[in-house]
């Protein structure tokens, strides 16, 4: 029965950002106060920057030129003065937090590119464990001993397949030979998998990169990655060559992690669309470099 063990790794809820949920009413007298001290408070917290002097220098230079512009105004009756201090203090709001968005922006980036977080799957019967992104959910019934799916990018996802003892011997993932040879078994295997019984169904293949590390655990592993496009054509019962144009249907990256013990070979597959993967390199790397096999207690 594999156990599962989650750890959350550095993710939290950025509190949003924004003063827009509040109407332009609310920005008199304390409520204002109370809520720019409040959002001031969370930013210095995320690490971006609140100079109150330049603050201040930007209410004291708007209180300057609505002061003139009020000097030219005629005041001949109360409620005319009194609307007209309204409309000052929504002024001075907006320019405050124009203010505070220009400084908040130049630091948006760094927040955009935070890695997510990752849960860890430990299968203390079959033998292996891995992390994989905390907001991909488990599948089950799909074939492989576990499954993991982006809940929104369907095309990427993670599975761990291994070889039956009874019917596999191996010692070492050196016993699949060198890393090259290995990366061509792989990319024999995808395409197998991928075999189509439909017209005009082309698919184009390539070994990207083959490599061997030796992981904390003092095991060797290979990684394997391929890239693999499917083409169909968009006629194809058209008797006319011209009538028969291929289309890109798909192109993926897959990337394999292989290692060996209890006399079983096991590897760890990612796929993703190589358009995500320029995105999510650095998370997926992760989870490769995260893949451990274990000795299996008799």
């Amino acid at each position: 029965m594999a156990r599962l063990v989650v750890v959350q790794h550095q993710h939290q809820t950025h509190p949003s950002l924004s003063l827009h949920p509040y109407s332009l009413y609310d920005f008199n007298g304390i409520r204002l106060h109370n809520r720019v001290q409040y959002n001031k408070n969370i930013w210095q917290q995320k690490g971006v920057p609140i100079i109150a002097s330049s603050a201040k220098k930007i209410l004291m230079g708007s209180n300057k030129s609505v002061d003139n512009l009020m000097s030219k105004l005629p005041a001949k009756e109360d409620h005319q003065t009194k609307a007209f201090a309204v409309t000052r203090r929504n002024a001075m709001a907006l320019i405050l937090s124009g203010y505070i968005f220009s400084e908040v922006g130049s630091h948006n980036t760094s927040l955009a590119l935070q890695s997510v977080g990752f849960r860890e799957y430990i299968d203390t019967f079959d033998g292996y464990q891995l992390k994989y992104p905390q907001n991909w959910i488990q599948v089950r019934g799909a074939g492989a001993d576990i499954f993991f799916r982006d809940p929104y990018v369907l095309d990427e996802n993670l599975s761990v397949e291994f070889s039956s003892p009874s019917s596999s011997k191996y010692k070492s993932v050196e016993d699949l030979g060198p890393p090259e040879e290995a990366g061509k078994k792989v990319l024999k295997q995808y395409l197998t998998e991928f075999m189509s019984t439909r017209l005009g169904v082309r698919r184009e293949s390539n070994i990207l990169s083959t490599s061997s590390r030796t992981a904390d655990d003092g095991k060797i592993y290979y990684q394997v990655e391929v890239n693999i496009k499917s083409y169909a054509n968009n006629n194809e019962l058209a008797v006319m060559p011209q009538d028969r144009v291929a289309r890109l249907e798909w192109d993926r990256r897959y990337l394999s992690v292989l290692g060996v013990e209890n006399n079983r070979l096991y590897e760890l597959r990612l796929q993703t669309p190589e358009n995500v993967f320029i995105e999510e390199e650095n998370d997926l790397r992760q989870v490769m470099e995260s893949f451990r096999v274990n000795k299996v207690a008799a």
